[in-house]
């Protein structure tokens, strides 16, 4: 690197390189990644949404909607909560499994930063963790042991970060689960008031203390899961509009603050902000999860186990 050019080692996130320089050189291994953080609380935290959404189906489904009297009742309210329930678990999914926008790991080289083609005097970033260039608002996660472009925060009921790649599969599980939940919680509404003015027996086959019970901890497993994945919608999507992340927002100092600093990129506000998240105009591919996935590539391609993740 020529003298007229300045290489700090600092944590701080203002740097002047951006993402495709950054990205450079490393496209073709990235896209074929699958990601996957080997992180112990992470992995438990997976697995209990993912049980307490199969628990949430199992007792709409076999409590509630199978001993009905109703038979479209039953149908029309399985079928819409199934569906819903696999775009939960499918955005869930996406998001645990998505490379959320890792910068290359040493890819501050000599050779690299000459490629840049720097001006003299022009300073950038790297990260003394991973030894990255740091492209504009990108973080290093200390449980992903990367630096992640545009990262919001690090969730670990995905077991992920959630950043520049996968923040549209996030704002998806957030809404389906919200929906799922208010969906569960009028079907428990509407079985306590047709059950109460009939015989117990008559409502469910299982016993009515079991019944009582299943359903009791439905409803406080809906009324957690909606009050915060509504919070974490109406956030996500207030942040995607302002182009603003939670980290940004959560870590901006009190200094920072008072100055009213304004960010060094140009911000997309609105509808231009959500359609770089959820790509192209807004139609059903929005809210489709199953979007832009390469299952035929995903499963011919050998995989092989690095770091932090595996990559295939």
């Amino acid at each position: 690197m020529s003298s007229g050019h300045r290489l700090r080692d600092v944590e701080q996130h203002h740097p002047l390189l951006d993402r495709e320089e950054a990205a450079a050189g490393s496209a073709a291994g990235e896209s074929a990644r699958v990601w996957f953080i080997q992180d112990g609380c992470g992995m438990v935290c997976a697995f209990i949404t993912w049980f307490l959404v199969l628990y949430a189906d199992f007792v709409v489904t076999f409590v509630m909607l199978l001993p009905s009297k109703s038979f479209w009742y039953a149908v029309v309210n399985g079928v819409v909560f199934n569906c819903l329930a696999v775009l939960a678990l499918t955005s869930h999914l996406r998001t645990m499994l998505t490379d959320p926008g890792a910068v290359p790991k040493g890819n501050a080289t000599k050779k690299y930063m000459e490629s840049l083609n720097l001006k003299p005097g022009e300073v950038i970033y790297k990260c003394p963790k991973c030894c990255s260039i740091k492209p504009e608002r990108a973080h290093h996660c200390s449980i992903c042991k990367r630096c992640i472009r545009k990262m919001d925060h690090h969730c670990p009921w995905v077991n992920n970060c959630v950043g520049e790649n996968n923040q549209r599969f996030f704002v998806l599980f957030t809404m389906y689960i919200a929906m799922i939940s208010t969906h569960a919680l009028a079907l428990s509404g509407y079985q306590f008031v047709t059950c109460v003015k009939v015989q117990w027996s008559e409502c469910s086959d299982f016993s009515p203390p079991v019944t009582v019970m299943l359903m009791i901890f439905l409803c406080l497993e809906g009324l957690l899961f909606l009050s915060f994945t509504a919070v974490m919608f109406g956030t996500q999507v207030h942040s995607i509009c302002n182009d603003e992340t939670v980290h940004s927002i959560c870590n901006k100092t009190e200094i920072e603050r008072l100055k009213n600093e304004k960010p060094t990129w140009e911000r997309q506000v609105r509808w231009e902000g959500m359609r770089s998240v959820f790509g192209g105009q807004p139609s059903l591919l929005w809210i489709n999860p199953f979007a832009g996935l390469r299952l035929r590539r995903l499963l011919t391609t050998r995989s092989r186990k690095a770091g932090a993740e595996f990559s295939v």
